[in-house]
């Protein structure tokens, strides 16, 4: 249960979306997240907000995506995660990123400065108390930023059913390559009303945790706001699913097809 929760608190704040003129959010987003184990059973929850900040006299978003279990599972297995970005307003490229974490007593406390210049991460985790340097591919993103930098960057009015989409991020101490294949439209049913979605599906690794490498399933809105409303991973045991609960300050309407 803990790699799952993991897995997708992580993907919820590394979901896509795609290009505009107008940036697609602004200062104020709010996300709140809904997670369930097997269509019935509560397991958690996670937020996103993103506000205009300063680091280091840059002008910055800083995000702050939180995960937490709740409900029966919260009994005999905690988690309580917090995720940090802080990535340029105009090239949405990362200076630091942080990781503090809480799961079921396994615990990492990381912060990483990016040199986007030199191509390097300048690692300190603070639990272990060591400090390192890593190189990184050329505008890397980390596991936060990469959610806002797709937002602005991909044109779906480019995008075919089958087209593959790829970046590069960095987090702990490795460079990772994402990977997810455009699905096409779907209208789906949400607590708000039915929406028209733009389905993807990320490529994960099959093992002991997912039964293949297409078990991830995702949907994001048809609107200049591109948000995350689900996504579903069908598990060697089980499935977990993560719905859209609540948010506030969108920068553009909400489309919703049929209100609730």
């Amino acid at each position: 249960m803990k790699k799952i929760l993991l897995i997708t608190f992580a993907i919820i704040t590394t979901q896509i979306a795609f290009a505009q003129q107008e940036s697609a959010f602004g200062d104020g987003e709010w996300f709140l997240f809904k997670m369930s184990y097997s269509g019935f059973l509560k397991a958690g929850n996670a937020s996103l907000h993103i506000k205009e900040s300063k680091l280091n006299d840059k002008n910055v978003y800083h995000v702050v995506g939180k995960g937490w279990t709740s409900g029966m599972i919260k009994w005999f297995f905690k988690v309580k995660d917090r995720y940090e970005s802080y990535f340029d307003t105009h090239t949405l490229l990362p200076y630091k990123f942080i990781r503090d974490i809480d799961e079921g007593g396994h615990t990492k406390n990381i912060e990483i400065d990016f040199d986007q210049k030199n191509n390097k991460a300048h690692v300190n985790d603070k639990k272990k108390k060591t400090k390192a340097v890593f190189d990184t591919k050329p505008n890397i993103q980390d596991m936060v930023s990469t959610y806002y930098y797709l937002r602005n960057k991909i044109d779906i009015n480019t995008l075919k059913i089958g087209d593959e989409i790829r970046t590069d991020m960095f987090f702990d101490e490795e460079n990772y390559g994402f990977k997810l294949q455009y699905l096409g439209t779907e209208n789906i049913d949400t607590d708000f009303g039915k929406i028209e979605a733009l389905k993807f599906r990320p490529y994960v690794m099959a093992g002991r945790v997912f039964k293949e490498e297409e078990s991830l399933t995702l949907w994001v809105s048809k609107d200049k706001n591109k948000i995350p409303l689900r996504i579903k991973a069908d598990l060697r045991v089980g499935s977990l699913r993560a719905d859209l609960e609540a948010f506030k300050g969108l920068k553009h309407p909400f489309k919703i097809i049929v209100p609730n």
